[in-house]
């Protein structure tokens, strides 16, 4: 395939202890006009980095053996004067690695295989980059329980290890039980105020008369039934993270005491006079608070002050990826001991709609793990309604789910396989292409399910060079 004539080549590290997909990365690097360099283990990577040319970009597996993986290399390329910028790919995301390679400094953090024009975007986006203005390597990071690897909640962790070292104001937006408590511990947990306090206010559960000694504290004799000074959650989380959970049901008197409190980082106390905090402030609603602005029901100034940095969590409907792994999650710290889903209250989980979120998912998992008298949790163990299914949620679900998850997936990824190669006449190359993934990855699976002697597949025929050759090639 000819090389783009607008692409300025670039030195591109691919970093992969997998021959099939370094080379298949290579390949396609190079089908994008850029000259693929590869390396086949963190020290590997790092010698040629040392050797030069300089390398202007890096794709770098997260899993690697030895003792240099991914996340390591990580931080050793961006400790240095000029890192170049950096992606991460992994066939095994999670929360944790997600939000540390972000917080690292990595340009992106990918699930792997990365379709053509997936990379196309990731390498322009990464050259377009002036490696020089990169962030610093922070410190090492604790776990968090921001559970999924759905392409929705993937863009909140990165956005959380993007957000974790910054005192910028926080708003967390997104249905109630979506998990923006869980998103505030998170921020706290990965950010450099992990040592101090993380405290959390629920502003809709204290009567309006009492929110502002809540918040901002009083002192002994200052109200009837003040017996003793108290400091307030704003000094509490000095030099931590104060979470203001369902800030939107805020009375309108204390908005602009808030307001105040979030401009000058100085709280006054009731009864008493105003004191500095250092305090990180994150804001969570269940409410439009555009809405809200519009109709006169909050301060519009308060809401700008707030949404600086805007995380929305997605409803556990929109997630759909997310169900199985965080109702094992919840099986796992329930305390349920051996006990697992069947594969029916597997199906039964991705038909219901969820309107209560993921709050609503760990109540029915944590009843079901009490209620299941067997090993294995069925689905009338789980008590739900047999009733509606989210839009758009086939009725073949149960069908696709027996058995096991991977089993599952292995033989969707079959079917899709199957019918490329059906519908491309067996001609691999646009096979793959459609699939969004390597030739050569396509080759590894076609042997893996066995397919190379099917029909579907295509054969070498007499006249033809090449059956593979797409008509670019």
């Amino acid at each position: 395939m000819a090389r783009p004539s607008d692409t300025v080549p670039a030195r591109i590290l691919i970093v992969d202890d997998d021959p099939a997909l370094r080379e298949g990365l290579a390949e396609t690097v190079g089908d994008l006009g850029h000259h693929p360099v590869l390396a086949a283990s963190g020290a590997e990577a790092l010698a040629r980095l040392a050797a030069g040319p300089a390398i202007a970009a890096v794709l770098l597996d997260l899993r690697m053996p030895g003792e240099l993986d991914g996340m390591a290399v990580l931080q050793r390329l961006r400790a240095g004067p000029r890192p170049p910028p950096v992606a991460v790919l992994t066939a095994y995301a999670s929360a944790e690695n997600t939000i540390e390679a972000m917080r690292l400094g990595a340009y992106d953090h990918l699930t792997k295989p990365v379709g053509r024009a997936d990379l196309a975007g990731l390498l322009g986006g990464m050259l377009a980059l002036s490696a020089s203005q990169a962030p610093e390597v922070p410190a090492p990071a604790p776990a968090s329980a921001l559970i999924g690897s759905s392409e929705a909640m993937r863009r909140v962790q990165k956005a959380v290890g993007l957000a974790a070292d910054s005192d910028a104001t926080v708003l967390l937006q997104g249905e109630t039980g979506t998990g923006k408590e869980v998103a505030a511990r998170a921020l706290h947990a990965h950010g450099r105020r992990q040592a101090g306090p993380f405290v959390p206010v629920n502003c809709a559960a204290i009567p309006p008369d009492l929110l502002e000694s809540e918040l901002f504290g009083h002192l002994r004799g200052a109200f009837t039934g003040a017996t003793q000074d108290r400091p307030g959650a704003f000094r509490e989380a000095d030099g931590g993270t104060l979470f203001l959970d369902e800030i939107g049901d805020m009375p309108p008197s204390m908005q602009a005491k808030i307001l105040r409190a979030l401009q000058e980082r100085v709280v006054t106390p009731v009864g008493g006079r105003p004191v500095p905090v250092t305090v990180r402030v994150v804001a969570a609603t269940h409410r439009d608070l555009p809405r809200l602005v519009a109709e006169g029901g909050f301060r519009q100034d308060l809401f700008y002050r707030l949404n600086v940095v805007p995380i929305t969590l997605p409803p556990l409907r929109e997630r759909l990826a997310d169900i199985l792994p965080l109702a094992e999650h919840f099986l796992s710290v329930c305390g349920a001991g051996q006990k697992r889903l069947g594969a029916e209250a597997a199906a039964a989980l991705m038909r219901h709609p969820w309107p209560g979120n993921v709050r609503e998912l760990r109540n029915v998992i944590e009843r079901a793990a009490v209620l299941a008298r067997g090993a294995v949790i069925g689905a009338e163990d789980l008590g739900l309604s047999t009733s509606g299914s989210p839009s758009g949620m086939p009725d073949i679900l149960p069908a696709w789910l027996d058995g096991d998850l991977p089993g599952a997936v292995a033989r969707l990824e079959e079917a899709m396989i199957r019918r490329a190669l059906r519908e491309s006449g067996g001609n691999r190359a646009r096979a793959a292409k459609s699939l969004g993934i390597q030739r050569q990855l396509l080759y590894a699976k076609i042997e893996r399910y066995g397919l190379r002697d099917d029909p579907v597949s295509g054969y070498p025929t007499e006249g033809v060079l090449n059956p593979d050759a797409g008509p670019d090639d």
